[in-house]
């Protein structure tokens, strides 16, 4: 039988547990990465805002790459009425300085403006992306955090709101999604003049400021882990409840899409691709 002092030491490692998780910082996970003036943290490193006016926008980036795991964030887009503005959550195999257009790996949450409450999610396969769903939120986004979260495992991609799965994007043996180690960003930028699609910027309203908190997640670290490690079932998310959907999860995502999707790119036969047959089954 269990002494009194052996569960009390059970319950205060497993409060330490999720105190400790509860309690990661900015400065764990994450640094600086372009903006200056325009990226601004609190003492406590548990806030940062990231404006974007005609000047510059901002952006921060984690400190490692990784290679599977649940990468979430809790985020407030900005309160000021414009399109133009691009708020995002996403992970990319890109480094620094090089070309945004060039074939890459990358997974997205993306709010294109901020006058209404429409996010788009996409997937690129170390090509220029184009597999874009959007949703019109059952929220603002502007009004109160929300928690996105993108589940990356060796089967499939998991985009999820407020732990809502929203879309799932599974592996083919036609089209797998090689393990190539990515880093976790956030940004607030306008596109260029050329990318109209986004509405133009309406910089009366400017700054626009965007908020991020809960920076913690869980992911497998690449290089200091053998990459091949990564695929190991010792990582939660690999596991069996993690590299399928259950019957319940695909009901509330199927009731959620019929009510708040408002594109899918395999539904337009310019962009429809292989994997099509197999999304949000």
């Amino acid at each position: 039988m269990m002494s009194r002092l052996g569960f009390l030491a059970i319950l205060l490692g497993a409060f330490f547990v999720v105190t400790n998780r509860a309690n990661k910082t900015f400065y764990d996970y994450y640094s600086y990465l372009w903006g200056t003036d325009h990226f601004i943290i609190n003492p406590e490193g548990t806030e940062v805002q990231l404006k974007c006016d005609k000047s510059s926008g901002a952006g921060f980036r984690s400190k490692s790459q990784y290679a599977f795991g649940v990468f979430r964030i809790k985020m407030k887009i900005p309160n000021k009425k414009t399109g133009g503005i691009v708020t995002s959550f996403y992970l990319t195999s890109q480094g620094d300085n090089e070309d945004p257009n060039a074939n890459h790996f990358e997974l997205d949450f993306e709010f294109f403006g901020t006058t209404n409450a429409t996010i788009q999610t996409n997937v690129f396969m170390n090509d220029s992306g184009h597999r874009e769903q959007a949703f019109k939120l059952w929220f603002n986004p502007a009004w109160d955090f929300h928690t996105y979260e993108i589940r990356w495992n060796p089967y499939l991609i998991l985009f999820s709101i407020d732990n809502i799965p929203i879309r799932v994007y599974y592996y083919t043996v036609l089209q797998p999604y090689p393990i190539v180690p990515m880093y976790v960003q956030a940004s607030i930028w306008d596109p260029p003049p050329e990318w109209t699609w986004p509405g133009p910027v309406n910089w009366e309203n400017a700054p626009f400021i965007a908020h991020y908190s809960d920076f913690g997640f869980d992911a497998c670290p690449t290089p200091t882990a053998n990459i091949k490690e990564c695929y190991s079932d010792r990582y939660y998310w690999n596991n069996l409840s993690y590299i399928q959907l259950s019957d319940h999860e695909k009901e509330v995502m199927k009731t959620y899409q019929q009510k708040y999707m408002t594109y899918d790119y395999c539904d337009n036969p310019s962009t429809r691709k292989l994997e099509c047959v197999y999304e949000n089954k």
